[in-house]
């Protein structure tokens, strides 16, 4: 029999292998697939984002059916996919998920709406430097290059050229509270956060709320690089492995 899929979606920061450096010793127990986002490349410009493309992507990734592990804004389009063909998705595993339209109104997305909306409004007249230096200093209250190290794993001084094109990419981005989000149901959903942002916990408590699990586990923005969070993606995936074969 075949080893099931499991299709890996990144955030903002690194794409494809890179960006899930501690899950690769899952392929050899499953068919792992990490995907490179519509506008994501190592040498190519970066592109605006395109939603649609990247669910296209996803579901084209999945195949016949498999499970999602999606990360931040790559939450957004792996929960698209999910919803749209929930028969396909055998589970979804969801770590620091920026899914702010699902909690719009609520206290700690509303306040983060407040304090980024002026930056994305902004952004057409920033250089794509000003914009990264800005948007770390109002999301994780450091310097760009601390905050890149420790959110995009590999990326080094903000001369390098892969930390250029990645600060062009973020400036780039549209606001992830306008996304067009609704529950999946159906699905079993794991959500690990790391328990450094009120913002992500509100989330987490949301999605449990529609029937999710919740661990938080650590690790800051990368809960799935902790001991913790490995295991539990691993164990998640056990428990809900063969579910296609079952009809699910």
């Amino acid at each position: 029999m075949p080893a099931e899929r499991v299709v890996f979606v990144h955030g903002a920061g690194s794409f494809g292998a890179a960006a899930w450096p501690r899950q690769h010793g899952l392929a050899l127990d499953y068919d792992c697939l990490f995907l490179k986002r519509h506008g994501f490349d190592d040498v190519a410009a970066p592109q605006a984002p395109d939603l649609e493309a990247d669910v296209a992507i996803i579901r084209e990734a999945l195949g016949d059916g498999g499970h999602l592990v999606a990360h931040a804004a790559g939450a957004v389009p792996a929960m698209l996919a999910a919803l749209r063909d929930p028969g396909r998705v055998y589970s979804l595993i969801l770590c620091e998920p920026a899914v702010f339209s699902l909690t719009r109104d609520l206290p700690a997305t509303r306040a983060h709406r407040e304090l980024l909306q002026p930056l994305f409004d902004a952004a057409p007249e920033m250089t794509d430097e000003e914009y990264e230096r800005e948007f770390v200093r109002r999301v994780f209250a450091t310097d760009a290059a601390a905050a890149g190290r420790a959110a995009r794993p590999g990326h080094t001084a903000p001369a390098d050229e892969a930390a250029r094109r990645s600060a062009a990419r973020l400036r780039l981005q549209t606001p992830p509270w306008e996304a067009p989000l609704e529950i999946v149901p159906g699905v079993p959903t794991l959500v690990l956060t790391g328990g450094w942002e009120p913002l992500y916990e509100e989330v987490a408590d949301f999605l449990v709320s529609t029937g999710a699990e919740h661990l938080q586990v650590g690790g800051n923005h990368r809960p799935q690089d902790t001991g913790a969070g490995r295991k539990a993606i691993r164990e998640f995936l056990s428990a809900n492995r063969g579910r296609a074969a079952l009809g699910a």
